[in-house]
């Protein structure tokens, strides 16, 4: 993916017109050292992605999950270097525990070390469990919120007995969600049909008025998932929407972090 986005900013882009992400964790490899947070991994991957993108930096660099091999002040220090280094421009993390979250930044703030200034996290109306800690504590540490999968892995654009190729092959999705969601499923077309909406712009709509997000990240695969992201920014759904959207949600476990 890196590759193909690489060679797309060539061809179509000016490369300081924009905003590019990726991120560091996943083994790229099958060296021992490819994946983690070590500084070693680091200071390899960031430069095997900068290959690939075509570019001599990225603007946002992100820790793909918490990595408890490796200590944080090793991990952050590194990530530090990078910034320094011309490579990275900011640093940002994705989905862990709070305390996880927080003792990153405290080591940060302690060393005088480059701070993350983002949380991609796991959000959507399936699942809220980062209102307990995660979404407040970005707010007081100004931290912009950037969550992934705000639509559930499609499960909020179509009825939930829906059969697609990704449903019935997307194990991780399936120890996401529960059956019990489904009511929360139907409201979102209820008030999709009322506003003349379609159901991903509603649910999109929602994310982006909770608060602490600064933008929803969005997959497309096709013309119309870029039509209902864009048509999603000037949606404004009531309070008594708001109301009806989220009444049904039950709490549960903490998941996405694996």
């Amino acid at each position: 993916s890196e590759e193909i986005l690489g060679r797309a900013l060539k061809d179509f882009t000016d490369r300081d017109s924009v905003v590019l992400a990726t991120k560091v964790n996943g083994p790229m490899r099958s060296d021992i050292n490819a994946g983690g947070l070590s500084r070693k991994a680091i200071m390899t991957e960031i430069d095997h992605s900068l290959r690939r993108l075509g570019t001599d930096y990225v603007d946002l660099y992100q820790i793909h999950r918490f990595d408890s091999r490796t200590p944080v002040e090793e991990t952050m220090e590194a990530l530090h270097d990078v910034v320094k280094s011309g490579k990275v421009r900011y640093i940002g993390a994705s989905s862990m525990y709070t305390w996880q979250f927080a003792k990153m930044q405290y080591a940060a703030d302690t060393h005088g070390w480059t701070r993350f200034i983002s949380m991609q996290n796991h959000y959507n109306l399936l699942h809220r469990e980062e209102e307990r800690e995660m979404l407040p504590f970005c707010i007081d540490q100004g931290v912009g919120v950037i969550p992934w999968s705000p639509l559930a892995r499609g499960r909020l654009t179509r009825p939930w007995d829906t059969v697609s190729a990704r449903s019935e092959t997307d194990e991780f999705g399936q120890s996401l969600y529960q059956d019990s969601d489904f009511a929360i499923v139907e409201r979102v077309t209820q008030v999709a049909e009322r506003l003349a909406l379609s159901a991903a712009q509603v649910a999109l709509a929602w994310v982006m008025q909770q608060p602490g997000i600064t933008s929803p990240i969005v997959g497309v695969t096709k013309p119309q998932h870029l039509v209902d992201a864009i048509a999603a920014v000037d949606v404004k759904l009531s309070t008594q929407d708001l109301t009806l959207l989220e009444d049904p949600y039950t709490p549960r476990a903490v998941a996405g972090f694996r």
